[in-house]
């Protein structure tokens, strides 16, 4: 029993460690995207992911195994299309409505698709994956925002991307490799669609701003491995519902470094993250 329950507690610590690290990846990258376009950040921050995973798995030795090829390449293109569907709901307005229910849906689906494969967690883990998903929602949610938004659809469907890639890459075996198949097929497609745009032609101020686009895109190299030793270790809802915990980090380094006001509904949002994290740790 007791090495049961450690391989469950691991895999909680690197989930609630990925959530950290992402959340942290997406203060970053917000902070580079006041001053650079969102889709040459995605790109470089593909871009970062795949040359430090590539270089990873060539100093760790890591066998390549073909069979995590096909779920790789799917998971590449699921998170990427996540990506632009979300900044496609960002360009439509309420940025931090469309947010949360990004993470909401991808959260969820990741759930289901845990539920289906592994079956029911413990009561108060379920209990807990209520508790974070709401928490996911207040934490990233705009002061005052309550109404729909224009982008809603557009915040679905980057949902259903991100839990796409919550399920696909948690059927590799790897670890490296994956990450950086996966890295390369996102990087080749925002390579395409930032060519299409012409932004590396227009783009001011790059050279001055790539070392905190640089920063953001090893936190999120770094959030998607603890994520994948999360998913391997455990249960694939699990790891999903606390990574998805990230805004509420993402806030909280707003609220200490950039001195911005930490909302009512913030403010509830980690403290329900919090609690979730209690909860499905001691299930």
């Amino acid at each position: 029993m007791l090495p049961v329950m450690s391989a469950e507690l691991l895999a909680i610590s690197f989930a609630l460690l990925s959530a950290i690290s992402w959340g942290a990846g997406d203060f970053s990258g917000g902070v580079a995207s006041r001053r650079l376009n969102p889709y040459l950040i995605a790109l470089l921050v593909h871009t970062t992911g795949l040359l430090l995973f590539t270089m990873l798995a060539a100093l760790r030795g890591e066998a390549f195994q073909a069979q995590d090829v096909p779920w790789s390449v799917g998971a590449g293109l699921a998170g990427c299309v996540g990506l632009v569907f979300l900044y496609r709901a960002f360009e439509t307005g309420q940025m931090g409505l469309a947010a949360p229910i990004a993470g909401v849906v991808g959260a969820g689906l990741a759930a289901l698709v845990g539920l289906a494969l592994e079956g029911f967690p413990a009561p108060l883990q379920l209990l807990g994956f209520g508790v974070g998903l709401l928490g996911v929602w207040l934490a990233a949610r705009p002061e005052g925002g309550s109404g729909p938004s224009r982008g809603l659809s557009y915040a679905f469907l980057a949902g259903l991307g991100f839990g796409g890639y919550f399920a696909l890459i948690h059927q590799v075996e790897g670890l490296f490799w994956p990450s950086a198949i996966a890295k390369l097929t996102a990087t080749t497609l925002m390579l395409g669609l930032v060519g299409w745009l012409g932004l590396l032609r227009r783009e001011a101020g790059l050279s001055a701003n790539l070392g905190l686009v640089g920063l953001a895109g090893l936190l999120d190299a770094l959030g998607n491995v603890l994520f994948l030793v999360a998913a391997q270790a455990g249960r694939l809802d699990v790891a999903a519902v606390i990574s998805s915990l990230y805004p509420a980090f993402t806030a909280l380094l707003a609220w200490g470094l950039l001195r911005e006001h930490l909302s009512r509904s913030q403010t509830l949002g980690v403290l329900f993250s919090l609690a979730a994290i209690a909860l499905i740790a001691s299930g």
